[in-house]
């Protein structure tokens, strides 16, 4: 890279954002011009700096009510012409990562692959490249190749719903909790799954300790 690239990092964990930025400073055409705790913080960043790339996990609080950055990494990659995205996450549930390439994320990074990838991610995007590190790849190999994208949108209720549910609470509590019938509350508990690529309750376990909520 010739030209200094101007970055953005968003993580909800200040170590994560320091490790990332000590990583960073170690090349010289990199420039983190700002960083972010949460969703609101990572749009109000946006609103006022220009980046080429932003770097950010998804699981982290968001707006709305919304408890991840999808949404917002969608409009921002809607826009003509806008900033590159890499996620660099922990998750490794094979639709959220098909979900996030679908909405046109350049890169995914795993956690455990950033300080030997994510320099690479950076140029890789910046080029105009899809970039995977080793163990996004990996899970991503090991999906059915008839899989197709399906992440979505949840509402801030399904949302809200979803993680009362993985947390343990029955759909009766829930239901009772949110002054709702207790199908409306299954329905909606469903498609949040649908929107999440989960077809089991398993899935469900699975993707609930990958984003941090159990």
């Amino acid at each position: 890279m010739k030209e200094t690239v101007r970055v953005i990092l968003a993580d909800d964990h200040s170590s994560v954002r320091h490790g990332l930025r000590s990583l960073l400073s170690a090349a010289p055409h990199v420039r983190v011009v700002g960083e972010a705790a949460d969703t609101q913080a990572l749009a109000e960043l946006l609103d006022h700096y220009h980046c080429d790339v932003i770097i950010s996990d998804v699981a982290m609080p968001g707006i709305g009510g919304e408890s991840n950055a999808v949404s917002l990494l969608r409009r921002v990659l809607r826009e003509s012409p806008h900033p590159q995205v890499v996620v660099l996450t922990m998750i490794h549930h094979t639709h959220t990562l098909l979900g996030l390439l679908h909405i046109g994320v350049g890169a995914i990074v795993d956690k455990r692959d950033a300080p030997d990838s994510l320099l690479g991610a950076i140029e890789a995007v910046v080029a105009g490249t899809l970039w995977l590190s080793g163990h996004a790849r990996r899970a991503l190999e090991a999906a059915d190749p008839s899989s197709q994208p399906r992440l979505g949108v949840l509402s801030p209720r399904e949302w809200e719903i979803f993680q009362m549910y993985a947390h343990g609470m029955t759909i009766d509590r829930i239901a009772r909790t949110l002054d709702r019938s207790s199908k409306t509350i299954s329905t909606q508990k469903r498609s949040a799954m649908r929107k999440l690529g989960l077809t089991s309750e398993v899935e469900l376990a699975d993707y609930a300790r990958q984003t941090g909520l159990i």
